[in-house]
């Protein structure tokens, strides 16, 4: 049975910071996880950075001056040195947003998504490896708060104190499987593809279906939705409260679809709190009447938007490209990802090979899949080329 460390480390000021960047600089294996308040403030804050080695674990209060992330830069945008998180994609959004950008990064759970392991939490690969229990009620707690409770304080520690040694052992299974390749491209691409956080509420797209609706039903229903989301931006803000909390997408996409004209009405609709109906119902219930005397006028957009020319060959590209990855993946005994991530099938059915030579200039595709299948690929898809192209 390895070896964990013992304790952590609270790094609090500049001094603290600096010593312990020198530390980790000796090792060439990390464990990096953090912690934010994102269920308990409008605009989350990086609150804790986490990392870990065979020997050590440091806790760096990012919400203390002097405890500034661009001091381990170099550190992690070393590709040599391997960093193990768990589920990196959101940490690199906010790491990126700090100025810190991630290489050699190994994701243990997206290198256990490709090996088609059935469950892939942190605590399931800690109990199922290591026999360790992790607990998990800390998992929404406001990690603003200090000082830091010590229930809180031990659960973000242990997120890095059997990380290490869970990273080898999925990597190990990686390596044993022949797919540690693919595993890596796809951590790669985590790391090029991350990018500061997006302005809070910046990406909504209101989810309405357009089934049983006429063209100035939907435009409506989604006039209301856009004109919801950019109240509960301007109330959540004020209340330093996630956005949903004020109004889920759940609740936005009901009111818009059913349009309540009373409180009574608006309480009943599906995740709208007593609270949101007290402090901004009328607010709610008028911008609904609003949007109705809008298109009882015929003033909204019926959404005509242009749209350019449809290519006839790409739903085959995505049917041949979907059996050409289940068989291989069948015949390789690994889950089909690893045979083409989402993203390459994406590439690929926008704009197929007219050679491997042009596989090979496709980000993320590697050595690996052109030898095993890119003249496959080439022929795959000559059939069914982009017109014009």
């Amino acid at each position: 049975m390895p070896t964990f460390p013992q304790g952590a480390l609270d790094v609090v000021d500049a001094a603290g910071a600096e010593a312990a960047t020198r530390v980790l600089e000796s090792a060439p294996e990390l464990a990096v996880d953090l912690e934010a308040d994102a269920m308990h403030a409008f605009r989350a804050r990086l609150c804790f950075l986490q990392l870990g080695t065979d020997a050590d674990i440091f806790l760096f209060d990012t919400l203390q001056p002097g405890v500034d992330p661009r001091l381990l830069v170099p550190l992690m945008a070393d590709p040599e040195r391997t960093k193990f998180f768990h589920a990196a994609q959101g940490d690199l959004q906010f790491l990126a947003e700090a100025g810190v950008r991630v290489r050699g990064l190994f994701d243990t759970h997206r290198a256990v998504t490709l090996l088609g392991w059935p469950k892939v939490g942190l605590a399931d690969l800690a109990r199922e490896k290591l026999g360790i229990e992790l607990p998990k009620e800390h998992q929404q707690s406001d990690f603003a708060l200090r000082p830091l409770p010590p229930g809180m304080r031990d659960y973000i520690a242990n997120d890095v104190r059997y990380l290490v040694e869970l990273g080898r052992q999925v990597r190990d299974a990686c390596r044993e499987a022949d797919i540690l390749e693919e595993v890596l491209l796809d951590c790669a691409r985590m790391c090029d593809e991350a990018a500061a956080r997006p302005e809070t509420g910046a990406e909504y797209k209101p989810k309405l279906s357009r089934s049983g609706l006429s063209s100035t039903q939907y435009a409506l229903a989604h006039a209301i939705a856009q004109g919801l989301h950019k109240q509960r931006l301007e109330w959540a803000e004020k209340d330093n409260v996630p956005m949903g909390r004020m109004l889920s997408n759940m609740a936005i996409t009901d009111l818009a679809l059913k349009q309540p004209n009373t409180h009574k009405d608006l309480a009943r609709a599906a995740g709208v709190r007593g609270a949101v109906v007290r402090a901004h119902g009328d607010a709610i219930l008028g911008l609904i009447r609003e949007q109705q005397e809008k298109a009882a006028r015929g003033e909204l957009d019926l959404d005509r938007e242009t749209k350019g020319p449809r290519d006839p060959h790409r739903r085959k590209r995505e049917d041949a490209l979907k059996a050409f990855r289940i068989d291989q993946a069948t015949a390789r005994k690994v889950t089909p990802s690893v045979i083409l991530t989402n993203p390459l099938m994406d590439a690929l059915a926008a704009q197929p090979p007219a050679n491997t030579e042009a596989l090979t200039q496709l980000p993320y595709f590697g050595e690996k899949r052109v030898r095993l299948y890119g003249e496959k690929l080439v022929a795959l898809l000559a059939p069914y080329p982009v017109l014009g192209s």
